[in-house]
């Protein structure tokens, strides 16, 4: 089956696809391997780390003046969930119109639109014009989906953080932290698919131009995922570490 699959191909003409686009995704995907690495060895060097600690402290602090801090909790929820929304309406929205696309061109059995648009190393035969269709949709899909649990957490934690403290209660901020870190997790996920799924768009163009976006992307991901110090406020940095890990307060990361 694969070597037919090969054959219909001919392989030799498309070598510049099966090479720049895998290893293009792969180079991403790598990436953020590193970044889930990092986030678990040494959280207090990445965004995701140092925001989780700041949106614990944010948690406990609205949880424990939650008369006076309502408002400001709920219009804080609300952005996130806007955020969160945005991402998996853009989702939808490039999902539909590549499915109109897609819909077009096979069910009214139009020409090849792509016929003749050989730029930037690009060839186009019928089964490798539906894959370059079918790739970025599967992206798109599960960015839409991740979106969706991602709401479902931040939903969960717009109610919860208005609970007040002044009783015994299952609620805690601990546990509303743990809901809003894993909403927001999602919500990140989803935008990543979203920015892999972008780069794929342009596989139309030809192969060249996904390995470009993605390894220039890359860089950019990582001056935005990362804190950088001075050499002075990292000494400071890991005498604070030292202490809060000897604290009943040291976070870790969902």
């Amino acid at each position: 089956m694969v070597f037919s699959l090969i054959k219909e191909m001919e392989w030799k003409k498309f070598y510049i696809d099966l090479v720049l686009v895998p290893l293009a995704v792969l180079t991403v995907v790598l990436y953020h391997i590193f970044l889930w690495y990092k986030a678990k060895t040494s959280p207090h060097n990445t965004v995701i780390g140092v925001n989780s600690v700041g949106r614990r402290i944010w948690v406990e602090s609205m949880m424990e003046d939650n008369d006076k801090k309502n408002i400001l909790a709920i219009q804080t929820m609300r952005n996130s969930i806007m955020a969160s929304t945005l991402v998996g309406t853009v989702s939808v929205v490039l999902t539909t119109g590549l499915g109109a696309v897609i819909s077009s061109t096979y069910s009214f059995k139009q020409p090849n639109p792509f016929k003749g648009l050989e730029v930037f190393g690009s060839h186009h035969s019928e089964l490798l014009v539906a894959i370059k269709y079918a790739t970025p949709l599967v992206f798109l899909l599960f960015s839409f989906f991740f979106s969706t649990l991602s709401l479902r957490f931040l939903t969960q934690v717009n109610i919860l953080v208005n609970i007040p403290l002044h009783e015994p209660c299952l609620i805690t901020p601990d546990y509303v932290t743990q809901l809003f870190d894993r909403g927001l997790i999602f919500n990140t996920i989803a935008t990543r698919m979203l920015y892999v799924a972008c780069p794929l768009l342009l596989w139309i163009l030809g192969p060249v131009p996904v390995f470009l976006s993605c390894v220039t992307m890359v860089p950019a991901l990582y001056n935005l995922d990362f804190v950088f110090r001075s050499k002075d406020s990292e000494i400071r940095l890991e005498d604070t570490m030292e202490e809060v890990k000897k604290s009943k307060d040291y976070y870790r990361i969902i």
